[in-house]
């Protein structure tokens, strides 16, 4: 499901006082806010209809000032074999970096997992977090990516990232 609108205190815990009211699990979620705008996604277990989870969030959703859709969840095979990574990138704001950023990305066959922008005055700051393919060397990649950043005047660097510890 995902949950988008003027952002403002309350709407997770409006959104989510609903879900739990009708018993769902949320099992991945991410919620962000870029310049004003709220926007949250959630995978939910729950015992319901994708049309019945969305009709009961509506009067929530309205009150808070958000837009609130649901869709069937697409199953996930799990986790593709690869090595996770991190690519960093700073530099002076410019047009076409996200798009030369991740063409790059989709020519080694990496899949990025995670990506936020950031222009902080004249900074730009990209962290995308990216799965390699098990036969790609990692180490020619990160060299492309530091030539990709000379190539657009930042600087951009790709490191393996650490492993979760729970």
């Amino acid at each position: 499901m995902t949950v988008i609108g003027r952002d403002r205190p309350g709407i997770v815990a409006g959104i989510t006082r609903v879900l739990a009211a009708l018993g769902a699990n949320i099992e991945d979620s991410t919620m962000t806010r870029l310049r004003g705008t709220f926007a949250m996604t959630l995978v939910v277990e729950v015992d319901a209809e994708a049309d019945q989870l969305e009709a009961s969030l509506a009067d929530a959703a309205a009150s808070l000032g958000v837009k609130a859709s649901v869709s069937p969840a697409v199953e996930d095979a799990g986790a593709a074999p690869g090595a996770h990574h991190v690519l960093t990138l700073h530099g002076a704001d410019r047009t076409g970096i996200v798009a030369e950023v991740t063409a790059l990305l989709a020519q080694v066959g990496g899949n990025i997992t995670e990506m936020t922008t950031r222009l902080t005055g004249e900074l730009y700051v990209l962290v995308c977090e990216v799965d390699l393919p098990p036969q790609r060397d990692s180490a020619i990649v990160a060299t492309e990516v530091a030539q990709l950043g000379d190539r657009l005047g930042v600087s951009a660097t790709l490191r393996p990232a650490e492993a979760d510890v729970l």
